[in-house]
């Protein structure tokens, strides 16, 4: 895991990486899928600084590859502006790489979804959603190996970089 970014110049400080990462609302996961077929997918989160956070269906492709796996990746994109007449794109992304966990405590899980609630549904008590649907949820929690981001050279130049 210590391949170095081959543009190193349009690396984001691990700081901001982390600010994007907090900000994102979506992300793509990345799963060793079936049959050795990468397998992505669209996913709400919430990372809290430590680990990330993500609910599921309790079964499924994605929780099958996990089980078989922990392994992941996840992609979130910060800005993706195309620039017709630049022929390019101005980005801004993160991609971490960690090991992935299925909760089994109840506990962990109830925390898990608070964040996540608090995340997408502040200001609103999520007790009775979680109470409802607790047993039939799972909560996979992504311990982080690395984090990097990346950015157009064009938004180095725009911010002095």
């Amino acid at each position: 895991m210590e391949r170095k970014m081959r543009r190193f110049r349009q690396e984001l400080p691990l700081a901001e990486s982390k600010e994007i990462l907090s900000a994102g609302r979506e992300c793509v996961l990345a799963v060793a899928g079936d049959d050795n077929y990468p397998y992505a997918l669209p996913v709400n989160y919430v990372y809290d600084g430590d680990h990330i956070y993500i609910h599921s269906a309790i079964s499924g492709h994605k929780i099958d590859a996990i089980c078989r796996n922990p392994k992941v990746s996840l992609c979130v994109i910060d800005k993706g502006d195309v620039v017709p007449e630049e022929f390019t794109t101005y980005f801004r992304s993160v991609i971490a790489f960690g090991r992935a966990r299925l909760i089994e405590d109840e506990g962990e899980k109830i925390e898990a979804l608070k964040k996540l609630s608090d995340k997408y549904c502040p200001g609103i008590d999520p007790t009775y959603e979680i109470d409802r649907f607790i047993k039939v949820v799972a909560i996979i929690e992504i311990t982080i190996d690395k984090i990097s981001g990346k950015e157009a050279k064009e938004l180095m130049m725009q911010r002095g970089s």
